[in-house]
């Protein structure tokens, strides 16, 4: 996979790039709520009032350490584009890359239940890739694509919420550089080979359906839980 990096971004030479890297560490390791401005200030050298000048709030340092993962994002993923190796596969391995440094900010971020503007981007960014790759689908899909975006998304990002449950099962630290390589070829083997086929699948969605139509439906426009019929 030809996966390049691009050249440092001029942000990250700045007192306030260092003030954010410092966060990114601090808050992965300390989560947002016990992270404090002045261990995040001694670890960039810098005073705990220029922090406070640059972002003004924790909060706000945490919202500038989300725009940077998600700048970091829209470059990889401009990069992948122009790639001519399969998109989505080179898209997963390249995402592990560029966003290697940042996993443990990452895992407490999406555990937390923020980094909200990231995990919306990257289902952007997805849908992308799933309206290109359902043009080459043998069935036309029947399940909305941001849906699907959003799941495929989640289940990506799972690996690095749960990356120290992998390892162990994997016997392998699977964000080392020894277990980049058996991670990507799981997950090449997971991706070219699904689990049902086309036919077992359409089996599943009738039934689905049929149990759909067969359960009571609520009233959306009052409390008292009445069925319709």
């Amino acid at each position: 996979m030809a996966v390049t990096t691009a050249g440092p971004d001029p942000e990250d030479l700045t007192a306030r790039a260092r003030i954010r890297d410092a966060a990114l560490l601090h808050f992965g390791e300390h989560g947002f709520e016990r992270a404090t401005i002045r261990g995040i200030a001694e670890t960039a050298g810098v005073s705990s009032g220029l922090v406070r000048h640059h972002f003004g709030s924790k909060q706000a340092l945490r919202e500038a350490c989300d725009a940077h993962l998600v700048k970091v994002v829209r470059r990889l993923n401009d990069q992948v584009r122009a790639d001519p190796a399969p998109g989505d596969i080179n898209y997963v391995a390249a995402s592990r890359t560029a966003l290697g440094p940042y996993q443990r900010y990452l895992a407490r971020a999406l555990a937390e239940g923020s980094a909200a503007t990231l995990f919306d981007e990257m289902v952007q960014m997805t849908e992308q890739w799933l309206a290109e790759a359902d043009t080459r689908r043998p069935d036309p899909p029947d399940v909305d694509r941001k849906d699907r975006a959003a799941v495929f998304t989640a289940m990506a990002l799972s690996i690095t919420v749960l990356h120290q449950h992998i390892s162990r099962a994997m016997g392998v630290e699977v964000f080392s550089p020894q277990g980049d390589l058996p991670l990507a070829r799981a997950l090449i083997d997971v991706y070219s080979h699904p689990m049902l086929s086309l036919e077992d699948a359409s089996v599943i969605r009738a039934a689905l359906d049929k149990t759909q139509d067969a359960s009571p439906r609520t009233d959306p426009h009052t409390d008292t839980g009445a069925t319709l019929r």
